[in-house]
C-alpha cells in the first residue's frame, strides 16, 4: 500500500512521484547508458549518500562487467543547498584514460556535478557523462547539461527513492514532495 502522506520531523510530505514511473524512468536511463557505453570499460561512480537506490536500480539493468565506485559530496544543509562543496569520500579508482559516468539522484543547483566533472576531466577522464534521476531545471545555477535524465521536476523539495530530509524519508520507494 502506498502512503499518500508522509510526516518527518515538522514537516509534511505528500506523494509526489510513485514507484513504478520512477523505475520505469530509471530503465530508460540503461538503456541509452547501454547503447552508448557497448564496447567501452566505464567506470560508474555512485554520488552517496542519496544516489544509493539510483544507482542499485540503474546497475540492475546494466552488464555485471561494469566496475562501479562510490563518491560523497555535500552541499546540503536542511532543505538548502549551501553552495560550497565538501569533498567527503574521493573517487578510490583510477579514472585516468577511462570514461566515467556519475550517478546522481538530483541535480538542484547544479555546482557539485560542475565541481566534480571539471575535476575528473583535469584528472585525466576521456569522458565524463552524467546520469540523474531527477532534474530540476529552474534551480540550475551553472551552465550544466546532464547527459541521461529520468525525469525533470519542479522547484519542490522532496524525499524518498535515496533523497532525504536530515537523514529521513531515503527508504521510501516512492518519491514525496514538502507540503507548505
Amino acid at each position: 500500500m502506498v502512503e499518500k502522506q508522509i510526516k518527518l520531523y515538522d514537516k509534511n510530505f505528500e506523494l509526489y512521484i510513485p514507484e513504478d514511473i520512477i523505475v520505469s524512468a530509471i530503465s530508460k536511463i540503461a538503456e541509452d547508458i547501454r547503447r552508448d557505453m557497448e564496447g567501452k570499460s566505464p567506470l560508474f561512480v555512485g554520488i552517496l549518500n542519496g544516489a544509493y537506490m539510483f544507482v542499485a536500480e540503474l546497475m540492475s539493468k546494466l552488464p555485471p562487467t561494469y566496475e562501479l565506485t562510490f563518491a560523497a559530496y555535500s552541499s546540503y544543509r536542511g532543505t538548502k543547498s549551501a553552495g560550497i562543496v565538501q569533498e567527503l569520500l574521493p573517487i578510490r579508482s583510477d579514472v585516468k584514460d577511462r570514461p566515467i559516468v556519475l550517478l546522481e539522484d538530483i541535480i538542484d543547483t547544479g555546482l557539485t556535478m560542475q565541481y566534480v566533472t571539471t575535476r575528473l576531466r583535469e584528472e585525466g577522464a576521456t569522458d565524463v557523462r552524467l546520469a540523474t534521476m531527477l532534474l530540476k531545471p529552474r534551480s540550475l545555477q551553472c551552465d550544466l547539461k546532464p547527459d541521461y535524465v529520468g525525469m525533470e521536476i519542479e522547484n519542490d523539495f522532496i524525499v524518498g527513492f535515496g533523497l532525504d530530509y536530515n537523514g529521513l524519508g531515503r527508504t521510501s520507494r516512492n518519491i514525496y514532495k514538502i507540503v507548505e
